[in-house]
């Protein structure tokens, strides 16, 4: 009996590790795409329980460091890394778009109800500190028969590097030749005017508790927290309010147009129903990974993520990949070696 008892405990012992020890990937980065992430995470998990994604939401800026000094296995980020970024990481980094979404201007105004809009001008201008009144006639003339009051608009920004802050001043740096020149793009800036507050809920309770501000948060957290937000002018002049086919429009004209390297801004983009500050969100993978069974399960997720986990990103306010981008990104996972 004693025989077959130690053989069933051998026999456990040398099968239980292969799936209570699953195989673990670190990443870490934006915080803007970590709501659909961490869904995919759990599906891909469910089906291959010998795999284990672990992600940080640390912000792109510490994606991008982390991926650059491969203190992770995968790095994200909400801005695409420049040339001077990739040229300082110890290996090369590919980039792979995932999904698109949207940043908008979310405003607390007490006795005002209307969904505002906002032109271009007016965003430059509020946040540059140069229209400092919410009946400025910057803002007045796209709300007509809005009762504006004269009260000081106080500006809410985010204190931590960030992609949603890149994604917001690289479309403010393209309507606004001053603040291309005094504050430019990155994802963290020196801010001319206002308040800091860190992450999505940083800003946004902020604005809630603070009469007469305006800050700018990621379309699915103000649409899950029920925040107002309002309708931003576009580049064909049209007054678009943040939605999935408005993010999708605005990716069709880049993905015909697509570089090889996927890193391509889509704020202010053609067409008139764009929403005209949207974004792709990247993963930074190696070209080069040392560890066999790592590049393969990394390699395994991204065709998985390219196929069957778009189905999800519409659920959490995603816009998914144009074919035409998935199509170049399949071939694109070629380039990594393990």
């Amino acid at each position: 009996m004693k025989t077959v008892t130690l053989a069933i405990l051998l026999l456990i012992g040398l099968t239980v590790p292969a799936w209570a020890e699953p195989m673990l990937i670190n990443g870490a980065g934006a915080t803007f795409p970590y709501p659909v992430y961490s869904k995919w995470f759990d599906e891909y998990a469910k089906l291959h329980p010998d795999i284990h994604i672990n992600y940080q939401s640390i912000g792109s800026g510490g994606g991008i460091r982390q991926a650059s000094e491969l203190t992770v296995d995968f790095g994200a980020t909400d801005g695409p890394m420049n040339d001077e970024q990739l040229s300082k990481a110890k290996v090369k980094l590919l980039h792979f778009p995932t999904v698109m979404g949207a940043v908008v201007p979310t405003y607390n105004i007490p006795g005002v109800t209307a969904e505002l809009k906002f032109t271009p001008k007016a965003l430059a201008g509020i946040f540059l500190g140069t229209i400092t009144k919410w009946n400025d006639p910057e803002i007045a003339m796209a709300n007509s028969g809005v009762k504006l009051p004269g009260n000081p608009i106080v500006v809410v920004h985010r204190s931590d590097g960030s992609g949603t802050t890149y994604i917001w001043v690289d479309y403010l740096s393209k309507v606004s030749p001053e603040w291309k020149e005094k504050v430019g793009v990155g994802t963290s800036v020196n801010w001319p005017v206002g308040l800091g507050g860190k992450g999505n809920e940083g800003v946004s309770g902020l604005v809630k508790q603070t009469p007469y501000s305006i800050g700018y948060v990621e379309l699915i957290y103000a649409a899950q927290n029920k925040i107002d937000y309002g309708l931003v002018q576009n580049s064909a002049g049209k007054f678009i309010k943040a939605s999935l086919e408005s993010v999708t429009s605005a990716a069709s004209g880049a993905a015909k147009a697509m570089p090889a390297d996927f890193r391509v801004s889509l704020t202010n983009a053609p067409g008139d129903m764009s929403y005209p500050i949207a974004s792709f969100t990247w993963l930074l993978i190696p070209e080069k990974i040392d560890d066999p069974k790592k590049g393969k399960a990394i390699t395994g997720f991204l065709q998985w993520m390219l196929k069957d986990g778009q189905q999800y990103a519409p659920g959490l306010l995603y816009a998914p990949l144009p074919k035409e981008v998935v199509a170049m990104e399949e071939k694109a996972v070629g380039q990594i070696k393990y």
